[in-house]
């Protein structure tokens, strides 16, 4: 037996798995509790600095367009997205986190389709959605992310768009603190040992895997995709809500979050 903490050590797909949905399973109360309020019943919040799909549009025009949301969370983007007239489908590992999405959906009148799901293998058939997308969620939880955008490469029409949102790789080099604390760089940017939380018996709790821009860009090339944008919100002026560790002093000087806007070529 051992005390719980934190460290950076490999971990299995299946010990990966059960750590994810064990963890937003048993956050997902605490998790709505505090940041429910900043991301809305119906909205499209693309990261923490505020940056929403109505202003960016980084998704297009999604009228009449099929569109999977993965990693939906409380499902308030696919909810965004049926109001403006997508055919959406809401998909996330987690029980927890989906109960959040019936209970906003029975208060806010706008219903999804729900499929709990592992995004390592999405059950829907080749080529049968428009659009794919997620705002923090997925890809920097499973341990094979190039397996993912494979996935998200084969559900995809020809010409059809995958966009996501995660962690910027650079914030890996500093510690998860809002205040002057992570401003100091303490890791190797290329470190990619996964993010550990682990309970007394020593099995993983919580995982979280960093890449580096350019594995990012690797894996999505190799998926078979064209990156056409890659977008870095920057801090808003007048916007000081904490989240983590963002915060208005560290917005101010670099980047929190990466938003990649990628294409499946048309045939």
């Amino acid at each position: 037996m051992s005390d719980a903490g934190v460290t950076r050590r490999p971990v299995t797909s299946g010990e990966n798995r059960r750590a994810s949905r064990g963890w937003w399973d048993a956050d997902a109360d605490a998790y709505q509790a505090e940041h429910g309020g900043f991301l809305g019943e119906v909205d499209f919040v693309w990261c923490p600095e505020g940056l929403r799909e109505a202003d960016a549009r980084m998704l297009g025009d999604v009228a009449g367009r099929r569109v999977l949301e993965i990693g939906c969370g409380a499902a308030a983007s696919a909810r965004w997205l049926a109001t403006q007239g997508a055919e959406v489908v809401a998909a996330d590992l987690s029980g927890g986190m989906l109960r959040h999405a019936r209970d906003a959906a029975e208060r806010s009148g706008v219903r999804v389709p729900l499929v709990q799901c592992d995004a390592l293998a999405l059950p829907f058939g080749a080529e049968c959605f428009d659009t794919v997308c997620t705002a923090f969620g997925a890809v920097p939880f499973v341990d094979d992310s190039a397996r993912l955008m494979r996935e998200v490469f084969r559900v995809l029409r020809p010409g059809g768009r995958w966009v996501f949102s995660v962690t910027h790789p650079m914030r890996w080099i500093f510690l998860d603190d809002p205040g002057e604390g992570g401003l100091v760089a303490v890791h190797s940017y290329f470190d990619r040992t996964p993010y550990v939380e682990y309970d007394e018996t020593g099995a993983a709790t919580y995982v979280e895997h960093h890449r580096t821009l350019g594995d990012r860009i690797r894996e999505l090339v190799a998926a078979g995709f064209v990156l056409n944008d890659l977008i870095e919100p920057e801090w808003r002026e007048g916007h000081k809500q904490i989240w983590g560790q963002w915060s208005p002093l560290r917005g101010r000087i670099f980047p929190g979050t990466a938003i990649f806007v990628a294409g499946k070529p048309a045939r």
